[in-house]
């Protein structure tokens, strides 16, 4: 079993549920020292503050950071809330930089820990260092990827460890800029004991008005915290804009979440409780995936219309009863249960295709 140090042992006076907050960018000494004014002034001064010092985007021309002289002005958040910083890196320089002007805590972001090469050429620049890193997970949902660069830090020394939950690209879910794909952090707490995960929101969400139900989801989960983009004006950010919120709304969202105990610390009766609520959400996931599954079977069914082919296809019905079997089966889940459950859904798809077929039938019509 792998052993790292937990937040509260990081010796940076953290305790979980742990709050991140700060601006997507960096952008003036004088945003800075706004945004901490602003966060003094609404009583809602963060544990760890953050702020893109370099952003990664997806084509050249949009703001991408304002470099090293980024971490120059976090000294003003020092200053202002003596809480410690943290920011993100992208190659082993921004890593060295970071260590050179005292960042307390790096983070590695999505499109980085897509690539190995460039997690361990920042795990060795970090190397002999005592600097806590927090990892996010890839932009693709593969777990692997995730724990593997959680494992080039730990191969290097690096012992203080967190993971951090900002979603995965679907191009066809419109709800969330990035999926949020709850069992995705749940498992990397399975597999990797004791791993911390804190979560993401805006970068979830992708717009302000969804932070607040995706945090407690995130909490109910059994996540660990909270990273939420706070800005003095966010409507004017030089990036993700949408996304952020000012530091009045970020203590209404907290205010506003109802904080979970871990279930380590409950009574038998509370830790009950929470379980039976861990599978009321655990439902709705369920729910919101059949949900997006029938809106695709809807999308084929209408294929199979202007294509003029028939709903019930046998072979592709006995690929899918097998695998579905199988890949059930293999995750401890019985063979009767799985052919019970596949049936039902396959009976609903083949209703839903044969409605629209009917519905576009000249016949029926006339």
């Amino acid at each position: 079993m792998k052993t790292h140090k937990q937040i509260k042992d990081w010796g940076l006076g953290l305790t979980t549920p742990l709050i991140i907050a700060g601006p997507c960018s960096a952008e003036s000494p004088e945003q800075i020292e706004k945004i901490c004014l602003d966060m003094k002034e609404a009583n809602v001064v963060p544990q760890l503050f953050r702020a893109g010092i370099w952003k990664p985007r997806t084509r050249p021309g949009s703001f991408e950071g304002i470099g090293e002289d980024g971490l120059k002005w976090m000294e003003i958040v020092r200053h202002h809330l003596n809480i410690p910083i943290t920011v993100e890196v992208g190659n082993a320089a921004h890593a060295e930089l970071a260590l050179k002007h005292g960042v307390d805590v790096i983070w590695v972001g999505a499109r980085t820990t897509v690539n190995p090469f460039a997690v361990q050429e920042i795990a060795e620049a970090l190397q002999g260092s005592d600097v806590p890193v927090m990892v996010k997970n890839p932009m693709n949902p593969d777990l692997d990827l995730w724990i593997g660069a959680l494992e080039r830090m730990h191969a290097v020394g690096l012992d203080k460890l967190a993971a951090i939950h900002r979603g995965f690209s679907d191009a066809y879910d419109k709800r969330f800029r990035n999926k949020p794909n709850w069992s995705m952090p749940i498992h990397l707490k399975r597999v990797w004991t004791g791993m911390e995960v804190i979560n993401d929101p805006s970068h979830i969400v992708g717009r302000r008005d969804g932070i607040l139900e995706v945090s407690q989801r995130a909490i109910n989960f059994g996540l660990d915290g909270l990273m939420i983009e706070t800005h003095h004006d966010p409507d004017n950010a030089w990036s993700d804009a949408k996304q952020q919120v000012t530091p009045k709304a970020l203590r209404e969202i907290l205010n506003a979440i109802d904080f979970k105990e871990p279930l380590e610390n409950m009574k038998p009766d509370e830790r009950l409780q929470d379980l039976r609520r861990a599978v009321d959400h655990l439902d709705d996931q369920l729910l919101d995936i059949l949900q997006e599954r029938f809106a695709v079977i809807d999308q084929i069914g209408e294929h199979k219309r202007e294509h003029h082919l028939t709903v019930f296809q046998s072979n592709r019905w006995k690929e899918v009863m097998e695998s579905r079997t199988q890949k059930g089966m293999a995750k401890n889940l019985s063979e009767k249960f799985m052919k019970e459950l596949l049936y039902s859904i396959h009976e609903e798809s083949v209703k839903r295709q044969e409605k629209q077929l009917r519905e576009s039938d000249p016949v029926k019509k006339a």
